[in-house]
């Protein structure tokens, strides 16, 4: 078998804000040591426990501007007034070296990148109720009752969008969803295209 024969897998994943999608990817990665999360730009202030480049790569909005006047962007969104983006080279090097890749964007940025990457998978994730999207949401105690009403409207909006997507996955249960996720990739992991490539000599032996 020969490692890295193959190009990654480009995946989208998306969630209004408070359906768990960060800590379901985070769950993920520990344990497939394929899987990478692509870390992108952002001009919003670092919340309490965040890393510069390991969360995403804090920016001035200045610098943003000029790196998106760059065309470096993959994809960019502006969202709560803040403005994120993707680093398109960072991306399509990870992919070149076999790693699946997981893009932790909303649906417009989903949007730009399949326009761009049509060959992507996109994952959607969604809370079981609103009432426990917002009980989340209160949890976090980082935001005030204006803010999160305001995350609720852009919740609903945002969920609207599940349709454009390959796969759904309800978290209701952290496991079982985590589970649901996993099969997904695994899943893709297995198709023929990929195996042909990881698995060349073998194929060629068997049909010698």
């Amino acid at each position: 078998m020969t490692t890295n024969a193959t190009t990654g897998t480009l995946y989208i994943v998306s969630a209004p804000s408070g359906a768990g999608k960060t800590s379901l990817v985070k769950a993920l990665i520990e344990t497939q040591a394929q899987i990478r999360v692509s870390v992108s730009h952002t001009t919003r202030a670092m919340r309490p426990g965040e890393v510069d480049q390991v969360n995403y790569h804090f920016t001035a909005r200045e610098d943003f501007i000029a790196m998106l006047e760059r065309d470096e962007f993959l994809e960019h969104a502006e969202v709560f007034g803040n403005l994120y983006g993707t680093s398109q080279r960072w991306i399509e090097q990870t992919l070149k070296q076999g790693y699946d890749l997981i893009l932790e964007i909303d649906w417009q940025g989903a949007q730009q990148v399949r326009r761009l990457m049509p060959q992507a998978k996109s994952i959607f994730i969604l809370p079981p109720t609103q009432e426990a999207l917002r009980q989340r949401l209160n949890n976090r105690g980082q935001d005030s009752d204006e803010i999160i009403d305001e995350r609720m409207r852009e919740a609903v909006s945002e969920m609207s969008h599940y349709v454009e997507y390959d796969y759904l996955v309800i978290n209701d249960d952290f496991k079982v969803a985590l589970d649901d996720l996993k099969a997904i990739f695994r899943a893709n992991q297995q198709l023929q295209t990929l195996q042909q490539q990881r698995h060349a000599d073998l194929l060629s032996r068997l049909l010698a």
